[in-house]
């Protein structure tokens, strides 16, 4: 399939199957196409103009892809918002972010409701799938409007956000070129290239992940923006992954090793009744896979598992099958086009062999984080690297291994998650003095939070105080952001200028795990 671009490919074979969905309902590329163009009239209507911001609180479904694409052709910036959030973490990043509209699922109509009860947007720029009181239907937006292409199309872009040390995530917010989206269709297509994906008609591409991730909406726009078909999962397990790569012939999709972790648990005689030979090209990154976790995965599905290291700032390196085969527990070697060094406190760059900071480049690409030009300052160095806190060491071939985390950030189930957010809940509550929430092993999730809280005089520690506390994160916080276990201190350890040692708290947990990672 030589012709790349969505839009291009819908209205040159309207008919073909180009979308199922996790019920495996089917939806054609011309059925697509005229939604997503229905969507850009409708929102023009409401005054949408380039640049503005569409936010969707949405489930891997067709709505989404919809709304991606309107926005991919009209010049707006998408946000999409991870739905295990509560109503005033949605509702910050609604304001935060100046979006223009809203759009919302039934499923996640209580939040919703919540934080529209705390944003500024006006009834008639909510819309929901399905019922949400106080929303005006999605169907209505794209009811009356043209199905054709709409006049005056320009690239849009995605801005999602990241969690910041802040306590408040950041949006990611790359400058709008100003260009005509048949050929940002195009450069899109980049990803495959870095993985040798070649352009078949038979491509299968399956999303088993949330598409409000970064790299999962990346990875699924370059397919089918490169003409393949498209298999949405929404709740996923093992053994619905492994039943839609035999029922669909899938030939790429993007995971976390905590899936490899569960798909590997599964009974060898089950893992056997599947037929996953059409896979071509399986990629991970999000979070370290254990080495043996990788050999299991390669004696499995053959040499078709890649690797990269990135971040929604931007990324980063590549390793092929041969590569990590060649130097297990490598993350790889720089892309093309993007440069990876290893620097010192002080900015020197260090040799191969020794651990510092890493810092990309990515060409001329540069991003801001919306909002925080402190925090985007910090980030870029003068020479156009920037960084986002990893710790690792280049060998003499230039390839990276990562050998430290994100300072204080946890990774659990490949979900980054910075503990300053659920620290400044726990600090809210009347019966805490200080609290420091950071990782611990779980075999299952690879990190799994846990707190140390510091009571205030008079309270006693016990399984009591525990349940309240936890019940109060839940209730201020999504669930996966909430510990799983709290232990108590009466003193903390701290540097004479009173700064928290967080790794005097955090090691001895880790004493015995941290060589099944290297």
């Amino acid at each position: 399939m030589s012709q790349l671009g969505f839009w291009k490919i819908a209205e040159a074979d309207p008919d073909r199957v180009a979308l199922i969905e996790p019920d495996h309902t089917e939806h054609t590329a011309g059925e697509l196409l005229a939604s997503c163009n229905q969507v850009v009239h409708g929102l023009r209507a409401l005054g949408l103009e380039r640049g503005d911001v569409v936010a969707v609180l949405l489930p891997n479904g067709a709505p989404y892809l919809e709304v991606l694409l309107a926005v991919q052709q009209a010049g707006w910036q998408l946000v999409p918002i991870n739905y295990h959030l509560v109503g005033p973490e949605i509702a910050y990043i609604i304001s935060d972010s100046g979006a223009k509209a809203f759009i919302a699922h039934a499923t996640f109509g209580a939040e919703a409701m919540r934080a529209a009860a705390d944003i500024t947007l006006p009834d008639e720029a909510r819309f929901s799938v399905g019922d949400i009181e106080g929303f005006q239907p999605y169907e209505k937006l794209k009811a009356g409007q043209p199905t054709s292409l709409p006049a005056d199309r320009k690239g849009g872009g995605l801005m999602n956000y990241t969690s910041g040390t802040t306590g408040k995530p950041k949006g990611v917010r790359r400058p709008l070129a100003d260009i005509d989206p048949d050929v940002m269709a195009e450069m899109a297509t980049f990803l495959h290239m870095l993985f040798g994906i070649e352009n078949f008609a038979d491509n299968v591409h399956l999303v088993v992940a949330p598409m409000y991730h970064t790299a999962v909406t990346q990875f699924m726009q370059t397919a089918i923006h490169s003409g393949h078909r498209i298999v949405l999962m929404d709740r996923w397990t093992p053994e619905g992954t492994l039943e839609r790569i035999e029922r669909y012939q899938v030939t790429t999709s993007h995971m976390v090793p905590t899936m490899f972790h569960r798909l590997l648990q599964l009974p060898e005689d089950e893992r056997k009744k599947y037929d996953v030979s059409s896979l071509r090209h399986m990629i991970h990154s999000a979070a370290p896979c254990p080495i043996p976790t990788k050999h299991r995965m390669l004696d499995w599905w053959g040499p078709v598992v890649y690797e990269y290291y990135a971040a929604t700032e931007g990324g980063g390196t590549t390793a092929t099958p041969k590569d990590w085969l060649r130097k297990p527990g490598t993350v790889g070697n720089a892309w093309p086009g993007s440069e990876v060094v290893v620097l010192d406190d002080d900015g020197n760059e260090l040799p191969p062999g020794q651990i510092g900071t890493v810092w990309m480049k990515m060409g001329d690409r540069t991003f801001e984080y919306h909002g925080d030009p402190e925090k985007t300052k910090k980030s870029w160095n003068e020479k156009g690297f920037f960084t986002v806190g990893d710790a690792g060491e280049l060998d003499e071939d230039g390839f990276l291994f990562l050998r430290d985390r994100k300072i204080d950030m946890i990774i659990s189930g490949g979900v980054n998650i910075y503990p300053a957010e659920t620290e400044s809940v726990l600090l809210q509550h009347p019966k805490v003095n200080d609290a420091a929430v950071y990782g611990i092993p779980h075999e299952d999730l690879g990190e799994a939070i846990h707190a140390t809280v510091q009571l205030v005089d008079g309270v006693d520690a016990g399984p009591d105080v525990e349940a309240e506390l936890l019940a109060h994160c839940a209730e201020n916080l999504a669930k996966y952001k909430v510990p799983r276990s709290i232990d108590f201190l009466q003193d903390f350890p701290r540097t004479e200028t009173g700064k928290l040692l967080k790794r005097q708290l955090r090691d001895p947990f880790w004493a015995d795990k941290d060589s099944q990672l290297v």
